[in-house]
């Protein structure tokens, strides 16, 4: 089987990161807009890894059908990122959804009502917005625009007329601005007759079709609103009340039983490669390696190094310690499969924080390391929370933090807005804290300040509980080993067992399971003077007293904290905890098996389904989880429990199975107080040895808190405006007891907002608000901010948030992609390629109004690429490359400041064998089904072979990417 043809086998067969239970607008048995998704993204993935395996020299092995996150990220060499990329997918899919959620009524986000240029305008700027966020490696705010541009794009295919007209391929000016969509129905031109009954086919004017007249269906939910022109078409369904109005039915596709439902499997198709087109702008703009890094697959297998840095007076003892771990870890990791994935640096003092350093290159971090000083200072509390809230924003969602300081925080104000942000991006922090916290900068004397700092080191503490993270508390020569203990154990596929906090101790007894997956068992204790006794699946105990015991390989102390190392053994392990001292106890491992979850709540939109929240589930109430297994395509799951944090109550869930390793759960009630997620099953199938299935267990970190009060807000159109205020509308609703609320909006930038201070709301009521935000006028383009607004009860007994992410993008007006020259091309190849050379000329540039060229790359080629500005002109690019004759392929990747893409193809081949001198022409890169002759040519193209070969593998026979004039597109 050829590689084309295995890659079309495998592509049409995808399996599924997520389940179809949120009511996608394609159902049951037809596609989804989270098949559509998922199957174009892990298609362009695996081109991408192709892409980059076959330009080191290496095999590129294709996943095995069906591909899920996990098997193409094993193919990419990126195993320990299935999480991160399962995750990625996820959110783009939730983020697609959304818009049906907040932006159901609206026609421009559907292309309904014949709104093509306002539709389009969606995308093109959404698709600007996500390309400046790449650039600044703003991923999580790429990912987010995404999946809200995704929607209107896919639901052209399905609601307009673009398939009935005969197209099998992608309207491709949807994703460029300042070019014709087609022929779009003027207001006045009737569109469509009534359907036969139920039978719609032939409901569409043949003038309509034979003209190519572009049209997509009204759709109105009230039926006394509607506004849909006499002679009109309809979208059609039950929620339609327009279908009813002459000419009545419709024209979705959305699913097989639609009006045009016939054509539903079509239309998805063309959906598909859309996305798969859209997806391959963004790759070229991006380069592959940013690209997968926004799909959350890196070559680094171990999580952030994440730093939080007090650089105030006295903390040059703690800033030279934090030297010495970096200098360690890249020494030690850089290069193999353990190398952070990212480096991320956030200072803070008084009244500074920031700015936020991330990179993917060491050296640039580690420079950044050996340029912090300590200064200024000398009244204690810092802004740590502010520089924490920075880092947890940068960086990537299931990121360890660690913080260092020696005061306490200055910003306290900001806690709720920080486990808000822990709570969302399920990330760890630990906070180093030394001299006492503070010791160095007061009087002992001062009784105020010494209760100040008491405060302070409770803050810490209820974060690092939080987030299932230690607050170690050590003096500064303790600090250095401190951290190496906890930085060895960064990698991406550390999974939690067992965690706990008790504040008083007490007597207690916690068991946990390990199976034969697991690798590196360590329990984590904090607290002083903390006793227990360890006992083996075999029987074998241990106490903390015994030094020369079986059981325990290895120990550390330091400080306020133990590292235990325990010798592998599968089963049933006890801890049993013996200690009256406040304790945090904490058991992990390394294993590829893991879970992921959402918490969901039914929809009361029009669309029904689930929804999944972006916030805390509703306290006291029933609720339902939606649990994804990886790691194992044998593992199931048997129980899933929410375990009290700090307390011994729990809450059982009733399983159930709905494939592809998802799960729902469904609780009779949400606990009140704190909580984590506790799932225990069986894996069939670890290994060889297993002569029956293996139990295992996994815990969440992140303590995860209900409430009364919901927070809702809307941020599909997250795009601001430098200098131009946005207006975020909220809504608080409380299933609780009425009264005043208070109301707080942050933001990570210190971006300039307003909001209202207090809301009033009746018992079981709601009430509404707005938070204006605006960016200063300087902000460049691709600056993430993300906004959090709380909403707290009276008295403080209930808090609820919503975070909203939102990218600065400057007005952009540079849609041209930049234009490839060919000036000269010469060539003295003959029978032997080994032995002769040939070299080519090209003139790059952007256009006389353009933003000018950002980036030329080798797309394709092993030769080398030089380049240079002409003289007198700051937008002319002068490009020579030179190859073995056995290389005759050039591809130039070239992309402008906006990122506008042109990938300019260039090849020595004869025409004919009497060809005597070489014939250059320039064309638009084609494809066909039958073999091309020999040809010594120059094409230039913005269509990409990816893209090409997925269309091919949709059975369309390509002949050019260009649109059919017949089409009216230019």
């Amino acid at each position: 089987m050829s590689g084309l043809a295995a890659l079309c086998f495998l592509l049409l067969q995808t399996g599924a990161c997520g389940f179809e239970i949120l009511g996608w607008f394609f159902r049951g048995k037809s596609l989804t807009h989270e098949d559509i998704t998922e199957r174009a993204i892990l298609n362009t993935t695996v081109q991408v890894c192709r892409a980059l395996a076959l330009a080191e020299g290496k095999d590129f092995t294709f996943p095995p059908q069906p591909f899920t996150a996990e098997s193409v990220a094993v193919a990419c060499g990126a195993s320990k990122s299935s999480k991160s990329f399962c995750k990625a997918i996820s959110l783009i899919q939730r983020k697609n959804w959304n818009v049906d959620l907040f932006r159901f009524y609206s026609s421009r986000h559907h292309f309904d009502d014949e709104t093509f240029i306002e539709g389009r305008k969606i995308i093109t700027e959404g698709l600007s917005a996500v390309k400046a966020s790449n650039k600044r490696e703003n991923f999580e705010a790429a990912r987010e625009k995404l999946g809200n541009i995704l929607h209107p794009l896919q639901d052209f295919y399905s609601h307009s007329n673009w398939v009935e007209m005969g197209s099998n391929l992608p309207n491709s000016n949807l994703i460029r601005a300042g070019t014709s969509i087609g022929n779009i129905a003027a207001e006045s031109r009737a569109t469509c007759r009534n359907c036969d009954g139920d039978d719609c086919r032939n409901n569409i004017l043949e003038d309509i079709l034979q003209e190519k007249i572009l049209t997509s269906g009204y759709f109105n939910f009230v039926p006394f609103l509607s506004d849909k022109p006499k002679g009109k078409c309809s979208h059609g369904g039950l929620l339609d009340r327009t279908s009813g109005i002459e000419p009545t039915g419709g024209i979705n596709k959305d699913k097989l039983d639609s009006n045009h439902g016939f054509l539903h499997t079509k239309a998805a198709s063309v959906a598909i490669a859309a996305t798969s087109e859209l997806l391959e702008d963004i790759r070229g703009a991006a380069g592959d390696r940013t690209f997968l890094q926004m799909m959350g697959i890196t070559r680094g297998a171990s999580r952030p190094l994440c730093f939080v840095i007090d650089t105030t007076g006295g903390m040059g003892d703690e800033i030279a310690a934090v030297r010495t771990v970096t200098a360690s870890i890249i020494n030690s990791k850089v290069g193999t499969e353990d190398e952070p994935s990212v480096y991320i640096l956030v200072p803070f003092n008084d009244p500074e924080f920031g700015p936020l350093i991330r990179t993917t290159d060491p050296e640039v971090f580690k420079n950044s390391i050996n340029s912090l000083s300590a200064s200024g200072g000398g009244d204690a509390p810092e802004m740590s929370l502010s520089g924490l809230r920075l880092a947890l924003t940068g960086a990537p969602s299931n990121s360890e933090i660690f913080v260092f300081t020696d005061a306490s925080a200055k910003d306290a104000d900001l806690k709720s807005a920080v486990i808000a942000l822990i709570e969302q991006t399920k990330s760890v922090v630990n906070f180093m804290i030394t001299s006492g916290l503070g010791s160095q900068r007061q009087s002992d004397n001062n009784q105020q300040l010494s209760q100040i700092t008491r405060s302070g080191a409770q803050v810490y503490k209820d974060l690092a509980q939080a987030s299932g993270g230690q607050a170690i508390e050590v003096t500064k020569s303790e600090l250095l080993e401190a951290t190496s203990i906890l930085t060895e154990s960064t990698s991406s596929s550390l999974v939690t067992f067992l965690q706990a906090a008790r504040s008083p101790g007490m007597a207690e007894n916690f068991t946990f399971t390990v199976d034969e997956s697991v690798r590196n068992l360590t329990i984590y204790i904090t607290g002083q003077l903390v006793t227990f006794t360890l006992i083996s699946p075999s029987g074998v105990s241990q106490s903390s007293a015994d030094t020369t015991g079986s059981l325990i390989i290895s120990s550390q102390s330091v400080g306020n904290f133990q590292t235990l190392r325990l010798q592998q053994e599968v089963g049933l392990w006890e801890i049993k905890m013996m200690s009256t001292n406040p304790y945090t106890l904490k058991i992990v491992g390394e294993s590829p098996i893991d879970f992921l979850f959402d918490f969901l709540e039914v929809s009361q939109g029009p669309l029904g389904g689930f929804e999944v929240l972006d916030n805390r589930p509703r306290a006291g109430v029933n609720g339902s989880l939606r649990v994804t297994v990886i790691g194992s395509d044998s593992a199931t799951l048997s129980e899933v429990t929410l375990v009290e944090s700090s307390g011994s109550g729990k809450v059982n869930g009733s399983v159930e199975a709905v494939g592809g390793g998802d799960f729902l759960v469904r609780f009779d009630r949400i606990p009140s107080a704190e909580f984590v997620v506790l799932v225990k099953g069986q894996n069939s199938n670890v290994s060889s040895r297993a002569s029956s299935p293996v139990f295992f267990q996994r815990q969440s970190t992140t303590s995860i808190s209900a409430s009364t009060l919901t927070v809702t807000a809307d941020a599909s159109d997250s795009v601001l405006v430098p200098g131009v205020p946005l207006s975020v509308p909220f809504s608080v609703v409380t299933s609780g007891a009425g009264g005043t609320f208070s109301i707080q909006a942050t933001n990570d930038q210190g971006f300039t907002s307003t909001s209202p201070s207090s809301l009033s709301l009746g018992t079981g009521g709601h009430a509404n608000g707005i938070v204006t935000i605006t960016a200063p006028p300087e902000t460049p383009s691709g600056t993430d901010v993300t906004l959090t607004i709380e909403a707290d009860a009276p008295g403080g007994t209930d808090t609820n948030y919503v975070v909203l992410r939102f990218t600065v993008l400057r007005p952009v007006t540079d849609f041209t992609q930049p234009v490839c020259q060919l000036i000269s091309l010469q060539s003295n190849c003959s029978e032997t390629c080994s032995l002769s050379m040939w070299e080519l000329t090209v003139q790059v540039t952007d256009g006389a109004d353009g933003t000018g060229i950002d980036r030329i790359s080798l797309k394709q080629g092993n030769g080398t690429m030089n380049t240079s500005l002409v003289s007198g002109s700051e937008n002319v690019t002068l490009v020579s490359y030179n190859a073995s004759c056995c290389s005759p392929d050039v591809d130039l990747l070239v992309v402008d400041q906006v990122g506008n893409v042109a990938s300019c193809f260039y090849t020595v081949r004869k025409i004919t064998a009497t060809t005597s001198t070489p014939a250059v022409s320039i064309t638009t890169n084609t494809i066909s089904s039958t073999p091309q002759p020999p040809t010594v040519a120059a094409v230039v193209s913005s269509s990409t072979t990816a893209v090409q070969s997925f269309l091919l593998c949709l059975g369309i026979t390509i002949l050019g990417l260009s649109l059919p004039s017949e089409m009216g597109i230019n």
